[in-house]
This record gives C-alpha cells, structure tokens and sequence, in this order.
C-alpha cells in the first residue's frame, strides 16, 4: 500500500459533498490532501472542508479565488478562518493579496495567489484585455507582485514552476500546479500542463490532481501510480 504524499493535492470537482465523500472513502489512507473548489460551494464544500479536516485529519485547501474590494476580501478570509484550513486562494492583484493576509490574521491559514488561470492562453488574455507581452513573462511578474504584497505561495502553470522559483522573492514561498496530467491522461481543458515529477522537478510544492483520479475507472489506483512517479527518483 502506498504511503500518501502531501505534495499530492486531488482536486473533488464534483457537484457536492455526498459525491465527494464517496470518492475520499474510495481513496481513504492514500491521500492526505484534499482541494475543494467554488463548483461544490452550493453544494455544501465547505461543510465537506469541515468534515475532512476535523473528522478524518486531512488537509484540504480551499480554491475560491477571492477578488473583491479588499474591505470584502478581508471579512471573507477572516470568516475562512473560523475552519482551520490549510491553502486558501485569491486572485494575485496586490491588493487583493493584501487584504487575505489582513484577514488571515495570525490563523495558520496560508494564502496563494493565482497568476493566470491554466486554462487560458494568449488569445484568452487578448479577449480580456491583458496588456500585451507573452504568457510567462506575464505569470512570472504577477507572482512577484504578489509574493511583495504577502501571498504565502502561487497559483500557477508547471510551465512556470522553474522560473518563479529562481525569483529571488520566491524563497521560502509555496508553488502549487494544476494542469498536471500523468502520462497519457486526457488534457481537458488545460493548455499548460505537465507530469507530475516534471511539475515537481520544476520547483513545485504540491501538485493538483482532478480528472485523472476521479474519473478513473479504479481512483485508488490512479493514485498509486502517481505517488510512484512522484517518488522516481528516490
């Protein structure tokens, strides 16, 4: 039996949380690390957040990508807080990552910026009016400005992950990567992705799984495999 590995997030994208226990009992001891995203927020993700941390001692990172005024941003963390979770996100925007740490106060609570979404790509930045410039170069200064305002840790593509770990302001700091597919795994809708050993290579701290676990015909095994590439190389 593997043993589980935090740097293994998997990411219950499912619509709420009767779904997603079913899945965290299937996976039961080989995973330690759970995201819930703002999909299951009607359908009870934070009571599942709840659950999984207090009942069954898992860490559970909440992706809801706060972006407010920072008077909101602040009182919305500050309310997170009251459930002693792990990894909270919000948009990289200085004052936004100024506001979650105002919130966060001195709860354990660490807050990652996102960069720029993995899903999208140059034509995607076009369409939103993101000034010119290419997509690294872009992900790569976003990071910067928010690890200056105090983000904890990133959000970003394993694309990225080597590049903001050399800025000197990421020392110390957290890297956390969606768009990891193992290999041979369906890409969905990310166009920056990578294996999980390559996005740990790269300077990742954790890794976020969905799909390819969720979705697999045995999950607990799609597990096992990935916590063996992501032990190769020791």
């Amino acid at each position: 039996m593997s043993q589980a590995d935090d740097r293994l997030i998997v990411a219950l994208d499912v619509p709420n949380v009767l779904d997603g226990m079913k899945i965290a009992e299937q996976l039961g001891d080989s995973v330690s690390f759970y995201k819930i995203g703002l999909g299951m927020l009607t359908g009870g993700g934070l009571a599942l957040a709840n659950e999984l941390k207090q009942e069954f001692g898992k860490r559970i990172f909440l992706d809801m990508k706060f972006f407010d005024i920072g008077a909101t941003v602040t009182r919305a963390v500050a309310g997170i807080t009251q459930f002693d979770l792990d990894f909270l996100t919000v948009h990289g925007d200085p004052h936004v990552v100024r506001a979650a740490v105002a919130g966060r106060g001195d709860s354990n609570l660490k807050i990652l910026a996102v960069t720029i979404l993995t899903s999208l790509d140059r034509n995607d930045l076009d369409d939103c009016l993101f000034q010119s410039g290419d997509m690294q170069t872009l992900v790569i200064e976003r990071a910067r400005r928010a690890l200056l305002a105090g983000a904890d840790g990133v959000i970003a593509s394993p694309h990225e992950a080597a590049l903001i770990r050399a800025l000197p302001e990421a020392a110390g700091k957290l890297i956390v990567t969606p768009g990891v597919r193992p290999t041979g795994a369906d890409r969905g809708d990310q166009k920056r992705i990578a294996t999980p050993r390559a996005a740990i290579d790269d300077g990742a701290d954790h890794i976020v799984v969905g799909r390819p676990i969720i979705l697999a015909a045995n999950p607990r095994q799609a597990v096992v495999d990935i916590l063996a590439d992501l032990k190769s190389d020791q």
